[in-house]
């Protein structure tokens, strides 16, 4: 059958072969969506997924093995959503920052994970994860909305040059921002600004790039 163009092509890479059938399944079953099978190969390049918008990743893999993959996967255009057994903030930080445009549980529900795909395909990002705290909500509660936007795109793992683009402000407001929130939050890192983002409860949330 062939494909319409309006379909978004996902590829699902997934080590157990259960998950993997149930997410072909749920994928080719919406009306917008199409799978698209990976072909393995030796090395590290173990997974090629040819013509996919998105690629949909479930491995047990160490996650320095599967951080690699994603930054290979990024290096040549490809969405990366990860589907993760693991709700550790250190490994959703690393995910990120190899390029991931989603992260989400491997507990989340059919709607979510549907809602992800088509956020991460139309250049967007989305996390989904139980990464809250009061503490964190508390911080949340301080700041503005455009420290807000920063914060955002830092998740997404946008540099200051890309952030400033985005929101059409200069490189020099950016860093005032930045400056600002690490003032407000106690909060020094970049990977610490990236976890205090993602600290928003168990509800996902879009990022738009755009």
């Amino acid at each position: 059958m062939s494909r319409r163009p309006t379909h978004v092509h996902v590829a699902v890479i997934s080590d157990c072969p259960l998950l993997r059938q149930a997410l072909l399944q749920l994928i080719d079953d919406a009306p917008d969506l199409q799978s698209v099978t990976p072909a393995r190969s030796a090395g590290a390049q173990r997974y090629e997924v040819g013509s996919a918008d998105v690629v949909l990743l479930n491995l047990q893999d160490p996650i320095r093995d599967v951080c690699d993959l994603i930054a290979r996967f990024r290096q040549q255009g490809y969405k990366v959503i990860i589907l993760s057994p693991s709700n550790a903030r250190t490994d959703l930080v690393l995910a990120i920052e190899a390029g991931a445009r989603g992260y989400l549980s491997q507990k989340v529900g059919e709607i979510e994970l549907l809602t992800a795909v088509r956020t991460v395909a139309s250049d967007r990002s989305y996390f989904s994860a139980n990464f809250s705290d009061q503490t964190a909500h508390e911080r949340l509660r301080r700041i503005t909305s455009r420290e807000r936007q920063i914060l955002d795109l830092v998740a997404s793992g946008a540099t200051d040059r890309e952030i400033a683009s985005k929101l059409n402000i200069s490189v020099h407001t950016v860093h005032s921002h930045l400056d600002r929130l690490r003032s407000k939050t106690g909060v020094r890192r970049r990977a610490d600004l990236t976890r205090l983002a993602l600290e928003q409860g168990a509800g996902g949330f879009a990022v738009d790039e755009g």
